[in-house]
């Protein structure tokens, strides 16, 4: 076994593979760029190197730089976790060259497999079932709009080097075919260097399966069953279960011969993953296989009783596969949900920003247990527009999907997550909507469950205007200065025994008054028209501005977690989390509304890459302004109604802030 291992990641799957390798006595190497200096990652491992710029391509796309750093701290392996450098055969084989080994397939392999286009034709060779489309060398943009004309709408347009949903469209019609072309292979060649892409027929109603695999230099193959991962949000999976539900023995059979067929076709070693796309009626089709772990390989690792990390490091080093076919079971179902810094009411767009408080459900790492979380970052950490916006993975077992769903429901209701939007609530309304409860499933569920997975903003509760009451009220009796005179106390006390103060609480548009009555011992609250009666009790959290409040009020008793940030409070409650804003009327008297007519801002920090109109154009509704690009994924910015370009701000290449003011339109 490697006596040092250097990880050429960041995020969760760097601390993933340092816990294994800790666990297998091995010492870790962590690399970081000028924005991962304090990460999560760096800590988990026993050393760290600096190897760049925040930017990806000026670190952790750097192959020179890591290998510099694990020839220096004597690294005898790379383990490339997933993403960035983990499927490039270039890096491969430069480890290869510098003595060094690479923790994944043999460079053959990942050639092999590294073009979408040129892993079909392998497939078709080795009796792989196809989605019709074209896959050829031949990138003419007229020649690429005739195919698609010939396959028939709508189809799909996939980066060849891609992966991870980026470099994507689809297209319903041929006259948008030309736009979605150009989007993509800009959108390609910023997250790949690459920008050749292929066109399949885009399937309705289709599910996203696939099956984990797993070869030694033995010749042993074997496949760890499957996962279903057709829960998506453009075209990046949201939820990953296994095993896949509905799934018949013989099907399973079908699908695990054939991802073990294709990986012997290309002399596969270590772990990899064959992804299908699945018809209704059982029919099934190569889709890519992914040389590296997954992001998802936990739910494998829960209903399988493995760790794959130790599998890849083991392979690597020589050692046969732990387990062959006739060995492997598989007992109950796990499901993983990625918590994503994003905002599901603004089209899923990335939010950046630093991690005030971050709260997770009880739980164990790296192993096997009920609930899981699997994360890269802490308190106090940032989400940065560099990287992917992932804060971490939720994984959770059960005897069967009900109770594992039920689980996963619970330990959602337990994330708390102040300081970025997430996507913790629209998870939680995923799990228990109708749909995914039956298992009727396909990689079009959420936009067809739009309605009741995207509900309108609901006010608040008259609980969380009473907790986020009740903890202003605690945290102003913690701020008196110590040893402090009685009479200088906040507490509301009165030598007549009455005291009457009004709270008004923001509800994004909505104004609440709240006010607390006291006489001698006894309190209300009254919440609009209706006066309650209320106790609470305090336990401050270990992070300054946390309260964890135990409230009666009426006959209710409730407990919350509410987040204090200047007027800001976060109130997280059965399962629920509410954002007001303390309004103090002196403080604001002079305030004056702001307009914000004639802007169209930047949704997010990125840059712009491309401008399709400039001062005195007419535009109209819905048309494409300028685009820009953040975390490798490109975003549109469209008018929102007919008129006049005034001016443009930016120009391709500018990086904006965000709610940087971009363009206006008259």
């Amino acid at each position: 076994m490697f006596t040092t291992l250097l990880i050429a990641n960041r995020g969760e799957i760097a601390c993933r593979v340092a816990a294994t390798a800790r666990r297998l006595g091995i010492r870790t190497v962590a690399v970081y760029s000028d924005a991962d200096a304090g990460a999560k990652h760096v800590a988990s491992c026993d050393l760290g190197v600096h190897i760049g710029g925040a930017a990806a391509r000026d670190s952790y796309l750097k192959p020179d730089a890591i290998l510099k750093a694990a020839l220096a701290t004597g690294a005898q392996a790379v383990h490339p976790g997933y993403g960035f450098l983990s499927e490039n055969e270039g890096f491969a084989q430069a480890c290869a060259d510098a003595g060094v080994a690479f923790v994944g397939p043999p460079i053959a392999a990942i050639a092999a497999m590294g073009s979408k286009s040129a892993a079909k034709t392998l497939m078709e060779k080795a009796g792989v079932p196809l989605v019709p489309g074209y896959h050829g060398d031949d990138q003419d943009p007229d020649f690429l709009h005739a195919q698609a004309d010939k396959i028939g709408y709508p189809v799909l347009i996939k980066a060849s080097a891609g992966g991870g949903g980026k470099g994507m469209r689809v297209v319903e019609k041929t006259e948008a075919f030309k736009e979605a072309l150009a989007s993509c292979k800009r959108e390609a060649t910023s997250s790949f260097g690459d920008d050749r892409v292929l066109i399949e027929r885009y399937l309705q109603k289709p599910r996203h399966i696939e099956i984990q695999v797993f070869a030694d230099t033995h010749g042993n193959c074997v496949y760890l069953f499957e996962r279903d991962c057709s829960v998506q949000r453009r075209h990046q999976k949201v939820i990953e279960e296994a095993p896949a539900p509905g799934m018949t023995d013989e099907r399973r059979r079908a699908m695990g011969e054939a991802a073990v067929s294709a990986a012997r076709a290309v002399g596969y070693v270590g772990a990899g993953t064959v992804e299908f796309i699945a018809e209704p009626d059982g029919r099934f089709y190569f889709m890519e296989m992914n040389t590296r772990l997954q992001v998802e390989h936990p739910v494998t690792e829960m209903i399988c009783g493995v760790d794959l990390v130790e599998w890849q490091l083991r392979v690597a080093c020589g050692e046969r596969l732990p387990l062959l076919q006739d060995e492997l079971r598989f007992q109950g179902h796990a499901i993983e949900a990625r918590i994503y810094a994003e905002n599901p009411d603004k089209g899923f767009l990335p939010s950046v920003g630093k991690l005030f408080y971050l709260g997770l459900p009880d739980h164990v790492s790296f192993a096997n247990a009920d609930v899981r979380v699997d994360g890269g970052v802490r308190t106090g950490d940032s989400i940065s527009p560099f990287y992917d916006p992932m804060i971490a993975k939720l994984i959770v077992r059960g005897d069967d999907r009900d109770q594992a769903r039920a689980r996963m429901v619970r330990a959602l209701a337990q994330t708390q997550v102040v300081g970025v939007h997430t996507n913790v609530a629209f998870l939680g309304r995923l799990m228990t909507d109708a749909a995914f409860a039956a298992a009727d499933l396909d990689t079009g569920l959420i936009e067809r469950r739009r309605e009741t997975l995207l509900p309108k903003r609901t006010p608040a509760s008259r609980v969380a205007l009473a907790l986020a009451v009740a903890a202003v009220l605690c945290a102003e009796r913690e701020a008196r200065p110590a040893g402090s005179d009685p009479w200088g106390l906040v507490d509301g006390w009165r030598l007549a025994g009455h005291y009457r103060r009004t709270f008004t609480v923001l509800d994004g548009d909505t104004r609440h008054s709240v006010a607390l009555q006291r006489d001698g011992n006894g309190q209300t609250l009254t919440i609009g028209e209706e006066a309650l009666a209320a106790q609470w009790t305090d336990r401050p959290g270990e992070v300054p501005g946390v309260h964890h409040i135990e409230l009666t009020l009426g006959s209710e008793r409730v407990t919350g977690t509410i987040v204090i940030q200047g007027e800001k409070l976060q109130v997280f409650e059965g399962g629920r989390s509410t954002a007001l804003v303390l309004h103090d009327l002196l403080v604001h008297s002079d305030d004056e509304e702001v307009s914000e007519a004639g802007g169209l801002t930047a949704p997010m920090p990125g840059k712009i890459i491309a401008v399709h109109v400039k001062a005195g154009d007419k535009v109209k509704r819905g048309q494409a302004l300028l685009v820009m690009e953040a975390m490798k994924m490109e975003h549109t910015i469209s008018a929102p109604a007919a008129g006049v370009v005034k001016e443009v701000f930016f120009a391709v290449g500018d990086q904006v802030t965000d709610g940087a003011s971009l363009i206006s339109v008259e």
